[in-house]
């Protein structure tokens, strides 16, 4: 059993629980579920409702969240995973804080388009219990999906920031 340094002792599956019960509550989310079960919960998933989501019309009636957190050894802090899915667009935002693309930081927005990255940009890395980058990163999808730009039916992500 791993248990997060200053993070109140939560374990990735503990966390996840936690992350469930927050979007079975959030408007515009339905059928949260944990993949591959709840027994051994990697991932939650929620089918999105964008309009009730995003509190206003949106191009797209209804999106996926993917949202997955995990603990390396070695790293002071936890790597994650949250993407906004839309399966019609075959389109992905997501924020990531892992050790992927180390030249743009511990944390970037990435744009996926027909399952290929489009554009990453660095997001600003938040120190801050999971549950609340959590609640952060959530706050910021609606002006990050506002930020898409459609060109000649190809999405773009033009230089994005996050601090406010």
């Amino acid at each position: 059993m791993i248990f997060l340094a200053n993070r109140d002792r939560y374990t990735q599956r503990t966390l996840l629980r936690e992350i469930h019960s927050r979007l079975s509550k959030q408007a515009g989310c339905e059928n949260v579920r944990y993949h591959p079960s709840s027994r051994r919960p990697r991932y939650v998933f929620a089918d999105i409702d964008t309009e009730s989501f995003l509190n206003q019309s949106y191009d797209v009636e209804n999106a996926r969240l993917e949202i997955r957190f995990w603990y390396p050894i070695g790293v002071d802090y936890e790597y994650y995973r949250i993407n906004w899915i839309e399966p019609t667009r075959n389109l992905m935002l997501g924020f990531h804080q892992d050790a992927d693309h180390p030249e743009l930081g511990p944390c970037h927005i990435q744009l996926n388009y027909e399952d290929t990255a489009v554009e990453r940009h660095a997001a600003a890395s938040l120190d801050a219990h999971p549950l609340a980058a959590l609640d952060k990163r959530l706050q910021q999808l609606p002006s990050a999906l506002e930020t898409i730009r459609w060109q000649d039916g190809r999405p773009s992500l033009p230089e994005w920031s996050d601090s406010e």
